[in-house]
């Protein structure tokens, strides 16, 4: 793709704010001085927001506020000026009833700060899940020219010499605690070793896979993804993407040019080969969404149904983001995609670049990290969308993550009506339940939990996992860390909570998967699923009133990114009247 850029120098949008000498304009740019900044920045060189998500309740995020310094340092060497503005900060580890429920409240948060404040451009600063996707949902609402830079993953975790991921082995080792396997008291020794530096999850999680998914969209420079956090050449990226966000203000390089269906389509592919969370395709939805591009869940498994998973990090594989970095990163991946002929490369990035610019001459320096197309986890990775009955706008599964002798599968459903109720039962030595059976969980996605929690993993019950078995078909409304495995079937539409086929599912019903030929069938007719359906009551009591009263009423359901209804559509950034 060919970009031009504007000429310049012109007049920016932050000197309807500073530049003059009217009184409003003194008003302005009066009590900026307060602060001790030079009369000089504000003579028309680009102001850029540093929108940082930095927060102690976010662990993942809580070193922002260093390579916020860095980017500052990028910005006054290109002729910038930057301005530190704390945004909202959700994380996963810590927000209930998820932060998932605050995803699309973040976005809109951000999106007024950006359009209400004298902004040329904007750093945006993320790491852990949501984070992410909420500052591209925003900036692809504003238009404002934008570049992400994450916070990168934490080191390396290890517990008796094994390598330990974060989140992979926290599901793993409390899985082993209920088989009898594991004491307390080891799992307890275990958890120092889970997260021994700043960062977000060293698995290929979801904050590594979005930060992945920025860099593959094009809105984040080369190489981004993977570098450790406490990197010195994380610091080094944060400089280096100050000084390109002054530039992009100057071509007025704008997340418009960038975000095409092309781009989206290069995060899809990108997403299988790195054996890539489930959660992208929620975000990558929605944030297409916000930039008025038709991304659709048949466009995730077309692009994804034949592209290899070549990346072998857990949970897929066996090692960490740290190893990814060293062997060359995310790059590597996009390089590989490119030679195979399914890459767009000419999409256009935050550089000024083509993507395949970019890549074409790296090297591949662990080919057990980074693995040869022949040797890939699973030749057909991505993520799986499967419908039927059951799921008539689809759900969706990770094959990398799962068994591949389950992928095919007809069992007994076991039915937990919420999250409640599944855990009042799970550990219940009397539940009819053994490892054929398919474990079905409602009123868990957007409108239901509230807000669609992680929980779609759902545990075994312990008199299983004492035989041995460590997976089972389990199928639900909600969502999985990316940092999860199993054959686990998620985003199941419409959910329960509105009245979708997930609601009637009884006990004793049978349930085929079939992933090859992408259908997840209810084994009742069509007369019987009508009849009760028309009998379905809702469980969910709406909320009297504040933001969860508005989520409920609005947000939409997870086949088209869980966003509220009247986000949809980019709105631009018009100047606005000044209000003084």
């Amino acid at each position: 793709m060919t970009f031009k850029p504007a000429a310049w120098p012109r007049k920016l949008r932050s000197q309807t704010w500073f530049g003059g000498t009217s009184k409003d304009n003194i008003y302005h740019r009066g009590w900026m001085k307060n602060q001790g900044f030079p009369p000089d920045l504000f003579d028309g060189r680009p102001v850029i927001g540093i929108l940082n998500t930095w927060s102690e309740l976010t662990p993942c995020n809580a070193h922002l506020n260093d390579l916020a310094q860095r980017v500052k340092h990028g910005i006054y060497e290109a002729g910038g000026f930057p301005v530190e503005v704390p945004v909202f900060s959700t994380s996963e580890s810590a927000f209930r009833p998820t932060a998932m429920m605050f995803r699309n409240l973040a976005s809109m948060a951000v999106e007024e700060q950006m359009r209400g404040q004298p902004m040329d451009g904007c750093v945006l600063l993320v790491g852990c899940d949501k984070t992410t996707p909420s500052l591209l949902m925003a900036a692809a609402s504003t238009d404002l020219p934008s570049i992400i830079v994450t916070g990168g993953p934490m080191l390396n975790g290890y517990y008796k010499n094994e390598r330990v991921g974060s989140g992979t082995h926290l599901w793993k080792f409390s899985e082993a605690v209920k088989a009898g396997t594991m004491t307390k008291e080891e799992f307890v020794e275990a958890e120092a070793s889970m997260s021994r530096s700043p960062g977000s999850c060293n698995t290929m999680g979801t904050a590594s896979t979005m930060a992945s998914m920025a860099e593959a969209l094009g809105m984040a420079l080369s190489g981004n993804a993977a570098i450790p956090a406490v990197d010195s050449r994380r610091r080094v990226m944060a400089q280096l993407t100050g000084r390109r966000i002054v530039q992009m203000v100057k071509d007025d390089l704008k997340p418009s040019d960038i975000l095409k269906k092309e781009a989206f389509e290069n995060a899809i592919r990108t997403n299988a080969a790195i054996g890539g969370s489930t959660n992208a395709v929620i975000h990558l939805l929605a944030i297409a969404g916000r930039a008025g591009v038709d991304l659709t869940l048949e466009d995730w498994d077309r692009c994804g149904r034949d592209v290899p998973t070549i990346v072998n990090l857990m949970p897929s594989g066996k090692y960490l983001m740290e190893e990814f970095f060293y062997a060359g990163g995310l790059p590597v991946v996009i390089q590989r995609l490119g030679e195979a002929g399914i890459l767009h490369k000419d999409a256009l990035t935050v550089s000024g670049e083509t993507m395949w610019d970019q890549v074409k001459d790296v090297v591949n320096h662990n080919p057990d990290v980074i693995l040869p197309a022949d040797k890939a986890l699973t030749q057909s990775g991505g993520v799986v969308v499967v419908k039927g009955n059951l799921a008539p706008k689809g759900a969706v599964l990770k094959p990398s993550a799962a068994t591949p002798a389950l992928m095919t599968h007809r069992g007994r459903a076991v039915v937990f009506e919420d999250i409640d109720d599944y855990k009042a039962k799970i550990n219940d030595e009397a539940l009819d339940i053994d490892e054929t059976c398919v474990m079905v969980l409602k009123n868990c996605g957007p409108k239901g939990y509230p807000g669609m929690a992680e929980v779609g993993n759902m545990g075994l019950p312990p008199k299983v996992l004492r035989k041995g078995i460590t997976d089972m078909v389990r199928i639900s409304d909600a969502r999985m860390s990316g940092t999860a495995f199993g054959t686990v079937v998620l985003h199941t539409s419409p959910e329960a909570a509105a009245g979708g086929p997930l609601a009637v599912v009884q006990n004793g019903d049978m349930i085929t998967l079939d992933v090859p030929n992408r259908s997840l069938h209810l084994e009742v007719s069509d007369t019987e699923l009508a009849a009760r359906l028309a009998k379905w009551q809702s469980r969910i009591v709406p909320p009297p009133s504040g933001y969860a009263l508005l989520h409920h009423l609005h947000v939409q359901g997870a086949d088209t990114g869980a966003d509220l209804d009247f986000l949809n559509g980019g709105r631009g950034n018009p100047v606005g009247k000044d209000s003084h």
